[in-house]
């Protein structure tokens, strides 16, 4: 396998994208094995047809585009701002107040970073805030859009674990309440030294206009936690209801969105999708390439030798994906990774719902750390910030991402408990 391993990294470093590397070296591979080429289009064809959790991926990215094209983000930042703009850097933590509110719609870092991002960062910055922080605090708070259900990645690691999508769903709440916590306690320590300005308190009616107007997008999150605890609809069926929720607000409630408006929401949701199956198609051939070759039984032989206590084996696990998040796209990690380390955790004791909610938490950091971090390059496309400018000013937020990271894998129970209280221990 080095020749395959030595080819995806020669490629990665040469820029080639992500889907590509892995789909030629693959085919080298498979082609020095003498394996017919065949196989290579059958086991790209079988990794996206044959699962029902994978029919969710498009739909939540089409909810979050239609809540990004119909009127929906201008309505929570509005809410967000008139309860926390009055605290010091007030719009930093309207930015990532709106983020959690974002987050229980789209399930998706990037269309909280594409949809809210340029509306907050146009705001902070006419408010008087510099380039660098507006954009990094809007990097690290899109950080939050995949903790908070539903969650495109939950999606895919409960896929590739066999793990229940409804208890990664519940488990991400906390961390995700968490992370909010984390940034908006580092904003305030930077707005207070450089003494960034505040808006002023607002009163009850501004508040309760403001909450009115949010309502029905705010009580999203619920609907889909409340239906999938109670058994109503399956995580999949969750993203339908999420979409037609979206939709019927988007065009018969606010009627901010046209049909030449949706037929663009639905391409953009096609080539968002087209994408994402494509890294999931070529990555499942390397990982079956890797799984031929026994790769995954060897991984965890050596992970074992090297520790069998679960909190040392997760430190080891999470430093390397935290490295690893440096050069590779999550996804690609994601899809490589977790069916090789599913047996070992489960053989090692680790909690396969605790270990996926850390799992992703650590890729999303791989989000806003260079060269690889496409939150950077999503902002910056968005927002027109230099990317240089935007990775310096966000090192400060990768403190108390560390730090959350850290509490996480530490304290299970920040994920378990709530999975636990309602919908039962495993």
């Amino acid at each position: 396998m080095g020749l395959m391993f030595g080819l995806w990294m020669l490629l990665l470093l040469l820029g080639m994208s992500v889907a590509l590397t892995l789909g030629v070296a693959s085919m080298v591979q498979l082609w020095a094995d003498g394996t017919p080429m065949v196989v290579m289009a059958q086991r790209m064809t079988k990794s996206i047809s044959d699962s029902f959790p994978l029919l969710a991926v498009p739909f939540f990215i089409f909810a979050g585009n239609l809540m990004n094209s119909g009127g929906v983000t201008e309505r929570i930042f509005t809410f967000a701002r008139v309860l926390v703009g009055h605290f010091r850097g007030g719009l930093g933590h309207v930015n990532v107040l709106a983020s959690v509110i974002f987050s229980g719609m789209s399930g998706s870092a990037l269309a909280d970073a594409g949809g809210l991002g340029n509306m907050e960062i146009k705001a902070m910055r006419s408010a008087g805030y510099d380039a660098g922080f507006s954009g990094a605090v809007t990097v690290a708070s899109c950080v939050i859009g995949p903790m908070i259900p539903p969650s495109i990645p939950m999606v895919l690691y409960g896929v590739l674990a066999d793990v229940s999508i409804g208890r990664l769903f519940l488990g991400g709440v906390v961390p995700g309440l968490l992370t909010a916590g984390a940034l908006m306690a580092m904003i305030a320590f930077i707005s207070k030294k450089r003494d960034y300005p505040r808006d002023p308190v607002p009163t009850l009616g501004e508040v309760g206009r403001a909450f009115k107007r949010a309502l029905l997008p705010i009580i999203t999150p619920g609907i889909i936690i409340a239906g999938i605890a109670f058994g109503f609809f399956s995580p999949t069926e969750a993203a339908v209801v999420a979409s037609l929720y979206a939709l019927v607000l988007s065009m018969g409630v606010y009627r901010e969105m046209t049909w030449r408006d949706l037929q663009r929401v639905v391409l953009e949701t096609v080539r968002m999708t087209a994408m994402v199956c494509l890294i999931v198609a070529t990555a499942s051939v390397f990982a079956w390439i890797l799984a031929a070759n026994q790769a995954p039984m060897r991984l965890a032989g050596w992970l074992l030798t090297l520790s069998k206590d679960p909190l040392v084996l997760l430190l080891v696990i999470n430093a390397a994906i935290l490295i690893a998040g440096f050069f590779i796209e999550g996804l690609a990690i994601m899809i490589l990774v977790v069916p090789a380390l599913a047996p070992t955790l489960l053989a090692a004791g680790i909690d396969p719902v605790h270990f996926g909610v850390v799992f992703i938490f650590n890729l999303m950091i791989g989000l806003m750390t260079p060269p690889m971090g496409v939150g950077l390059f999503v902002v910056s496309g968005v927002s027109g910030i230099r990317l240089e400018t935007l990775a310096r000013a966000s090192v400060p937020f990768l403190l108390p991402l560390a730090a959350v990271l850290l509490l996480l894998m530490f304290v299970p129970q920040l994920v378990t408990w709530l999975p636990d209280m309602v919908l039962g221990p495993q």
